[in-house]
């Protein structure tokens, strides 16, 4: 089997949340059209791979020369040249192009196979429990606005039967954000209004000091939580060090340090944190994520998973440490989290009575794609 062409298809589709000034996504008081990137890998046998996401120029001056010609099943092969090439490509050949690459070469594989990725990475388990993961604080009238908001919508989620909820607090640019205090307001209560036996953790400001991450820290060990995310910069390992020894609180991360799975092994042997963190669009796809993984029961330390997505599902179902968690969300209480958009059949992730998330047993990743609504809205 040959690689026979690269393609960054774009198309047409419906958004239901928008980007703020500084990226992080909010609701929308009515759904609007966007556009959306498609990167497939074809081959001369007729199965293709597929994953959301990629960029056109990218793909077609980089990716496709790379990649034409080869052998699909060489992805450790392919994932390197692709890692080499990003040192002179530092603006374009994103981590994220990688990661689009990635999964298309491992969805291709479960499906000339006919078996799921996570059976192809060697499985472990089926399912997950998932923690409801919110969107970032707001100024919304009966949002994330205050904190007594984050707790009506933890009850919420408690009741719906996840086993864990994860608050992404107030960011810049909202005026007056950050601030520890409201971090600490929200987080104390939610723990009042769920209970003791649910699991809370908290990804705040990612740049606070080390005195606020400290006290921030201080706080969330008063209050029992699980663990903390990001406080301060993660270019500063050093921080972190110094964070991880001050507190009894765990400590995750690195979550978006570039690096791959060398900045893993940097921040796990000088002991920058206790869990370790990664996702496949924080390292360059699942290849790079298992070498984590693998890294990471080498040193017998935890590794949280940084979003959804079937990817990060898979990985979670092919790992033989704790992956406590599958990350679900973002959730917020305007967005009804489980209605697919109009380009997808049904969601990645659907969530059991009992707070878990089952993976996909379809050849591939299992992308479940309304391939009539995708083919209507094509664009260009």
């Amino acid at each position: 089997m040959k690689i026979t062409d690269v393609t960054c298809e774009r198309f047409r589709t419906t958004a239901y949340t928008v980007a703020d000034a500084d990226g992080h996504g909010h609701p929308v008081s009515e759904p609007y059209e966007t556009t959306m990137s498609l990167t497939r890998v074809h081959t001369d046998e007729g199965f293709d791979g597929i994953s959301f996401g990629g960029n056109e120029s990218v793909i077609g001056g980089i990716v496709r020369p790379l990649l034409v010609g080869r052998d699909p099943f060489f992805r450790e092969a392919i994932w390197h040249s692709m890692n080499e090439r990003q040192r002179l490509h530092k603006g374009s050949l994103s981590d994220k192009v990688l990661c689009a690459v990635d999964m298309a070469l491992w969805d291709l594989a479960g499906k000339a196979l006919g078996i799921p990725v996570y059976k192809l990475l060697g499985a472990t388990r089926t399912k997950v429990p998932a923690y409801a993961s919110t969107m970032c604080g707001d100024e919304l009238t009966g949002g994330l606005s205050t904190p007594q908001e984050y707790a009506t919508f933890a009850l919420a989620c408690k009741e719906r039967g996840y086993p864990g909820f994860k608050l992404h607090t107030w960011q810049p640019p909202i005026d007056w954000a950050p601030d520890p205090k409201m971090d600490i307001a929200a987080c104390a209560a939610v723990r009042e209004a769920v209970g003791p036996e649910i699991k809370l953790m908290l990804d705040p400001f990612h740049f606070y000091s080390r005195d606020q991450a400290r006290w921030i820290g201080k706080e969330l060990e008063k209050l029992d939580y699980h663990w903390m995310e990001e406080p301060m910069d993660e270019q500063s390992m050093s921080s972190y060090k110094w964070l991880t020894d001050e507190l009894d609180l765990t400590v995750v991360g690195p979550e978006t340090m570039e690096g791959k799975m060398f900045t893993r092994a940097e921040w796990i042997v000088h002991g920058a944190s206790d869990v370790s963190r990664a996702g496949v669009g924080d390292v360059g796809g699942l290849t790079p994520l298992m070498k984590t993984i693998h890294l990471c029961e080498a040193h017998n330390v935890a590794c949280e998973i940084h979003g959804g997505g079937p990817g990060n599902l898979a990985a979670l179902c092919a790992m033989n440490i704790p992956g406590e968690f599958y990350e679900r969300g973002l959730l917020h209480p305007f967005v009804d989290y489980e209605q697919p958009p109009p380009h997808l059949n049904s969601i990645a992730d659907p969530l059991d009575d009992a707070g878990s998330v089952t993976v996909s047993d379809e050849p591939g990743l299992g992308w479940d794609v309304n391939w009539d609504w995708v083919e209507a809205n094509r664009v260009g």
